[in-house]
């Protein structure tokens, strides 16, 4: 296979930005990556490839790339006439405009390709109205299909499954697969408490995170609760960002800089998995599938991972994930956790960025930004944040629901040559 390589990335602060608008975030994005790159010929940009969720809500249901685009084109900034194909994959769809990416670079159609992604969910006009855009990452033509097995799950360990109107339905999904896990398992409040305060502790040295204040596990615990045992402190906040990758070929590498070509990462893998409708912990699920894929084609195995940024839109989802890359046995996440193995000090650190809980979580550009803290990491550039010398960083990031399982899942290695 031929190598891809990341020459240019970036990832602009997440926060409630009530005088930005997606244009703007997306024009901050572009000049970051493009400075990072130090891409001299945009010429030789083939596609870009651009993620976004909930552009609709703003009145932009359809060619949203090309809106968002279309002043830096107008100014010379981008190359006129470029293809952009606009990817939606819930939350994962920054991770698939990657992997699009990823595959017209591995394809030979192009020497270089753009992955960027964007999402505005901050309206002080309309507080919360975001948040029921969210449930459309389930199944909206037959919901009473999902609930019905949901009810049909809780009975068997004495849940029952009721969304709330004054939430988020995502939050009751991860309560839900939380109340689960825990009747099954053993799994704590307390444990999951541990990931949220780790990774909010994280955040305070991570400029570039939404929350930057440290959290005791007493603290997450007293928090208001969302959806049992789910407290806010655990759950990923609204907010407003955007990313940007550039990818190019090996042939393309060797005609940079000496200083590019000793800043870029190879794509070890990426892996995309879809989900299975059905089926407990003991089925193979999406992130467990995406996983094993990612890595056989990097011919490595979990233990040789230098630390891994994953998708905890709540905390609970941390305690599982760690489980399905292969981190510690099923079942084992909740004490895994509590035991610090996934602290910055432990056996692989586990969101030093702070995790979508702290760093934040803007949708449709999460999974570009969660690479771009691997790359710093990788390129010795973290700050406060640094690991000593780092080889490979691996991403999780997984987007909607099916059944009982994450809609599609990707798995992404990069590796510091």
């Amino acid at each position: 296979m031929n190598d891809v390589f990341v020459i240019g990335i970036h990832g602009t602060p997440t926060g409630r930005f009530a005088n930005k608008g997606l244009k703007q975030l997306v024009r901050e994005a572009w000049q970051g990556v493009l400075a990072d790159g130090k891409l001299e010929d945009t010429s030789a940009i083939g596609g870009i490839w651009f993620s976004n969720l909930l552009m609709d809500y703003w009145g932009q249901p359809y060619v949203k790339g090309q809106v968002c685009c279309s002043e830096l084109m107008r100014e010379g900034q981008l190359p006129a006439g470029v293809p952009i194909i606009n990817v939606e994959g819930g939350c994962a769809s920054a991770s698939i405009a990657f992997n699009g990416a990823y595959k017209e670079i591995l394809s030979g159609s192009s020497p270089v390709a753009l992955a960027m992604g964007v999402e505005k969910m901050f309206d002080p006009t309309r507080p919360g109205e975001i948040l029921k855009c969210i449930e459309r990452g389930t199944d909206q033509i037959d919901p009473e299909s999902w609930h019905t097995l949901y009810r049909d799950i809780g009975a068997e360990f004495g849940y029952s499954f009721a969304p709330g109107a004054d939430r988020s339905v995502a939050m009751d999904i991860y309560g839900f697969w939380a109340n689960s896990h825990m009747s099954r398992y053993g799994t704590t409040a307390a444990q999951i408490a541990a990931a949220a305060a780790k990774n909010h502790c994280n955040s305070v040295d991570n400029p570039r995170a939404q929350y930057r204040f440290p959290l005791t596990v007493e603290k997450v615990l007293a928090d208001r609760m969302v959806s049992k045992p789910l407290t806010r402190a655990m759950c990923a906040p609204v907010g407003d960002a955007a990313a940007a990758a550039l990818l190019c070929s090996a042939e393309y590498l060797k005609t940079c800089s000496r200083e590019v070509r000793d800043r870029a990462l190879r794509v070890r893998a990426q892996a995309l998995a879809g989900g299975l409708y059905a089926g407990g912990w003991e089925a193979e699920r999406a992130p467990v599938r995406a996983a094993r894929t990612a890595y056989k084609m990097a011919g490595i195995k979990p233990s040789d991972v230098d630390l891994i940024e994953l998708h905890d839109a709540s905390s609970f989802a941390e305690i599982h994930l760690i489980e399905d890359l292969g981190l510690c046995p099923r079942g084992q996440g909740g004490p895994y956790t509590a035991s610090g193995a996934t602290g910055r000090d432990g056996d692989i650190p586990v969101n030093l960025s702070g995790g979508l809980v702290s760093r934040g979580h803007p949708i449709g550009a999460t999974g570009l930004l969660m690479l771009n803290e691997i790359a710093l990491q990788l390129r010795g550039e973290a700050g406060a944040l640094q690991l000593d010398q780092p080889r490979l960083g691996l991403v999780e990031n997984g987007g909607g629901i099916v059944g009982n399982d994450i809609a599609v899942c990707a798995v992404t290695i990069l590796e510091r040559p």
